[in-house]
């Protein structure tokens, strides 16, 4: 949670990740990464204990319903049941890699915890 950011007077969600490098799944490694989205209106978080600044959140998707074109709402979804919802007057997000590379114990697995929360 110490590296989620909403900068209301900027209009800016920022998350930082510590994302499964899917393209090299024969030897498991994980990347330092940086999502953020612009022209927020809003952010409300659920199911995650915003207090605890060392909780650990496993983002398994991002979805995104419109509401009046182009706004409409990104929804990240976290393994452990969590989503964070953020508001837009249109959708403007990057992600980027930030260099950090290192060995991932394992592959991760979710079994279908994103789809049936869709």
């Amino acid at each position: 949670m110490g590296d989620v950011l909403y900068l209301p007077g900027e209009r800016r969600f920022v998350i930082q990740t510590r994302r499964f490098d899917w393209e090299t799944p024969d030897t498991p490694q994980r990347r330092l990464t940086c999502l953020h989205f612009e022209h927020v209106t809003a952010v409300r978080v659920r199911g995650i204990e915003q207090g605890n600044k060392d909780a650990l959140l496993n983002l398994l998707a991002i979805s995104f319903v419109e509401r009046d074109a182009p706004a409409g709402t990104a929804t990240l979804i976290f393994a452990e049941g969590g989503a964070i919802q953020v508001d837009v007057e249109c959708i403007e997000m990057q992600m980027k890699d930030l260099g950090p590379v290192w060995a991932a114990e394992s592959c991760p697995s979710h079994d279908d915890q994103v789809t049936e929360r869709l």
